[in-house]
């Protein structure tokens, strides 16, 4: 099952990556914002959210080819938060998947630039999917706008920034990473599913799973910075607790993150089934996430 589950990632992973070199690279732009925006695209990453996408709709329906504009589009957000993530002003890393960040490379102008382009060009693929109704498109856009903006991503950001040097409870983590990190993934899993079809029930308990694989997957990246590899993770080891952030370790010590992330990992297990969607790949993923070493 392991195997299945890797050869299945990683044939996504490539057929992911060829497609967004393939979009970036039929835009007439500047060549230095294409440089910067695919020095990232291509910079690797476990495509975790676009395989999860995939997932959820093969959970309910087969013509896979009608997700790949969100699925490409939400990678190319993912990716642009990573990038101005990196920035001076945000968490001042010079490193990301192995590789100097993006503005260690092109400079800050630009690697704000090529985020910006990322950004906003992802909007651009969903609108110009022929193969989407006009109601997908705006079911796909509405959600993947609320997940990245104000009410997700981007205010989970500044709930994170606003938590550094401060101890904070676990409810108050765990809302931060639901907006970080939770909203991106519960987009890749409700579109998913909608665009396979999926019953408005099982899309609301899909919706709950996503909460918590959200919070499975911070988690586990807040263990691996205690206890990760760094040539593995492509970054060092160490960096929330020299930034004084707040980790589940933090707050809990390693075995009570631990044992957290195992009350998680139910509780999303439960929802799966409960989604009709138990046998599917979304259950060897939902494990992946909870035990990856990167």
């Amino acid at each position: 099952m392991v195997d299945t589950l890797r050869q299945y990632i990683d044939s996504n992973q490539k057929m992911f990556q060829k497609l967004m070199t393939k979009y970036v690279l039929t835009l007439d732009i500047p060549e230095q914002l294409r440089k910067s925006m695919l020095y990232s695209l291509e910079a690797g990453g476990k495509r975790l959210r676009p395989v999860l996408l995939l997932a959820s709709f093969e959970a309910y329906s087969t013509e896979i080819n009608k997700t790949y504009s969100s699925a490409l589009a939400l990678e190319m957000i993912h990716t642009y938060s990573l990038i101005h993530d990196d920035l001076p002003a945000m968490d001042d890393d010079d490193f990301r998947r192995g590789l100097p960040t993006n503005h260690k490379v092109f400079g800050e102008a630009t690697a704000i630039l090529a985020g910006d382009a990322l950004l906003t060009y992802s909007f651009e693929i969903i609108a110009n999917d022929p193969l989407l109704t006009d109601k997908e498109k705006v079911y796909c856009l509405n959600q993947l706008s609320r997940a990245s903006g104000p009410s997700g991503m981007v205010g989970g950001q500044i709930l994170d920034m606003e938590a550094e040097n401060q101890t904070v409870t676990i409810e108050k983590l765990e809302k931060i990473h639901a907006l970080k990190t939770g909203e991106l993934l519960k987009f890749a899993v409700t579109a998913g599913a909608y665009l396979g079809n999926a019953t408005e029930e099982q899309i609301s308990h899909l919706r709950d799973y996503a909460y918590y694989l959200g919070l499975i997957f911070q988690v586990q990246d807040d263990i691996l910075d205690v206890i990760g590899d760094q040539e593995k993770l492509g970054k060092a080891v160490g960096s929330d607790e020299s930034n004084d952030k707040s980790t589940y370790p933090k707050l809990l010590g390693l075995d009570g993150a631990i044992e957290m992330k195992s009350y998680y990992t139910e509780k999303a297990l439960t929802l799966l089934e409960k989604a009709n969607a138990h046998t599917s790949k979304l259950l060897e993923l939902t494990n992946y996430v909870s035990e990856r070493d990167h």
